[in-house]
Order: C-alpha cells, then sequence, then structure tokens
C-alpha cells in the first residue's frame, strides 16, 4: 500500500510594500479624484473660458455692434460677420499678414539658435572635463536671474556700432541670448540623466565625441529638446518688450507690435483688436497641440529614478 503523496504548499508571495513616495502618489490621486476636486477643477476651467469664448464672439461681431455693446448681448441681438478678419489681415491700414510673416521670420530662428547653442554647451559641461567647468556652469546658471531690462540700453549700442539696427539679427541674438543660460541648464540636467555606461560603451567602440552626441546622446534628447522648444516659441511669439526695443521698424515688426498699436492711444481701430488676438494664438496653439506628448515627456524626464 503506497504512502498518500502530499502536494508541498507553496507560501504566497509577501505583499510588496509600498514606498512613502508611492503612498504619498496613492494619496494625491485619490484626492484629486474625488468628486469636490472634479467639480472645482470643471467650476475653474468654466470661469476661465469665458473670457477667451467672449473675445471669440466679439471678433466675429459687427464694428457697431462691437464699439456700442459688450459681447453678451450677441445672445439678444446675434449677428456674425467675417470682415473683422478680412480688415485685419488684407486691410490697407492693419495689414496683419506682414506682421504674421514677421512673426514667423523672428520666432523660427529665435528658437534653433539657442537650442543648438545650447545642446553643444550642455554636452561640453556634462560629459567633458576641463578646468573651471563647475565655476562656469554656476555662472552660466547665475545668468537666469539678470534681469532682461537692464540689458537693452548696452545690446541696442552695440547693434547700432555693429550696424545692425532695424533688421531681424537684433531680435535674433536678443532672444538667442536671453533664452541660452535657462536652455543649457534644462538641456545639461536631461543630460546628465542619461546613464554613464551608454557613453562609457560608445567610448570602448571607439566613437568620439562628434558621434557620441548625434548617435547616443541626441536622439535621447528630443522629449527635452522639444519641451524647451515649445517654451521658447510662446515667449518669442508672444514677446512685446523685445519686439518694441528692438524690432519696432515696420519691415521687422511682429503681431505684438501691430496689437499694441491697435490698443494703443494711436490706434483707432481697436474693434479689431479680438480678430488680431485670435490670428496671433493660431499658430501657439497648433504647436503645442501637435507637441503636447514631447512636452510633457520632456517635463517628466529625470524626474523618476532606478
Amino acid at each position: 500500500m503506497s504512502a498518500p503523496t502530499t502536494t508541498p504548499t507553496v507560501a504566497a508571495p509577501a505583499p510588496r510594500r509600498l514606498s512613502r513616495t508611492e503612498k504619498r502618489a496613492g494619496d494625491a490621486k485619490t484626492k484629486l479624484s474625488s468628486p469636490w476636486a472634479s467639480a472645482i477643477a470643471i467650476a475653474l476651467a468654466v470661469l476661465w473660458t469665458i473670457p477667451t469664448f467672449g473675445l471669440l464672439v466679439t471678433s466675429f461681431r459687427p464694428e457697431l455692434n462691437i464699439r456700442r455693446t459688450g459681447w453678451w448681448t450677441y445672445f439678444s441681438n446675434p449677428g456674425l460677420t467675417l470682415d473683422n478678419y478680412k480688415e485685419a489681415l488684407y486691410g490697407g491700414t492693419s495689414n496683419f499678414s506682414d506682421y504674421f510673416v514677421n512673426s514667423l521670420v523672428i520666432t523660427i530662428p529665435a528658437v534653433v539658435i539657442p537650442i543648438t547653442l545650447a545642446l553643444l554647451a550642455a554636452y561640453a559641461f556634462a560629459w567633458i572635463d576641463f578646468r573651471g567647468r563647475d565655476l562656469l556652469f554656476v555662472a552660466v546658471f547665475a545668468l537666469q536671474i539678470v534681469p532682461i531690462q537692464i540689458t537693452m540700453i548696452p545690446l541696442l549700442s552695440i547693434y547700432v556700432d555693429w550696424g545692425l539696427a532695424g533688421s531681424f539679427w537684433t531680435v535674433w541674438l536678443s532672444h538667442s541670448i536671453f533664452g541660452l543660460p535657462l536652455a543649457i541648464f534644462l538641456l545639461h540636467n536631461f543630460m546628465k540623466d542619461i546613464p554613464r555606461s551608454l557613453v562609457e560603451a560608445a567610448r570602448v567602440d571607439g566613437a568620439g565625441h562628434v558621434k557620441i552626441f548625434f548617435q547616443v546622446l541626441l536622439p535621447l534628447l528630443v522629449p527635452a529638446i522639444a519641451a524647451f522648444a515649445i517654451f521658447q516659441f510662446l515667449w518669442v511669439w508672444n514677446d512685446l518688450l523685445v519686439a518694441l526695443t528692438f524690432g519696432s521698424a515696420q519691415n521687422v515688426a511682429p503681431l505684438t507690435v501691430r496689437l499694441a498699436e491697435l490698443s494703443g492711444t494711436r490706434g483707432s481701430e481697436w474693434y479689431l483688436l479680438s480678430a488680431g488676438a485670435f490670428i496671433a494664438m493660431v499658430v501657439p496653439l497648433v504647436v503645442f497641440l501637435s507637441l503636447q506628448r514631447y512636452f510633457v515627456r520632456g517635463l517628466l524626464a529625470g524626474g523618476v529614478k532606478g
């Protein structure tokens, strides 16, 4: 008579202990997903949207209605027209189309130039040992706290001496100078988060600095580059201070300068402000929506270790 076989019991794995960070993340998720939090978020979204909606309605209202009544009277006296957009884009005095092209000509190089220089500088600070590297990096980081206003007159004097006044170069160089410290700081931090083993393996295979930069690091930096590019694009596109100081000439003035003229004492076409504002909003909105996934990845990159 054979002895009964017994099935060995396997102990159930002990539940994994949550770390303090995971507990806090879970508590925050529970709080944010509560009905009260959702109701508050919806209320804030509605309140935030009302002025934009009013601006949109105003942009399609006839000039006489805009001058006499507020946008909320549209519901009792409806009436829409495209004349404001036509006059803003192709009107004889406003002609937003020229300023729109100027904004594109200003913004694209003002984004590409600082990113290109910042990538090279960030690589040097992160992966090349040279004397005074840490001190120089601290100096670059400290430049972020220098107010832009105190640099306007010295820069303008330099541009006049160089014969660049009244050209796009003054705006390109100014935006590049103002954006470089932040770009170098952000890209340097992202590069330092890349495992050193990847760079060391490339060096063992005989790769030099150029090959490591373009083939190893650059593909991993796409989210970081996209995140800063969106920041820089929105800042340059919506900028007025630098545009008024260095690009107030009509042949280089961007959209923001023309919008300021409409709302100022010299502008008699203030009723076109709403249409002009939406014309100026189109490109930043398209850029943000098309690159938002890279923007989120760039913000979150390096935030989680392990």
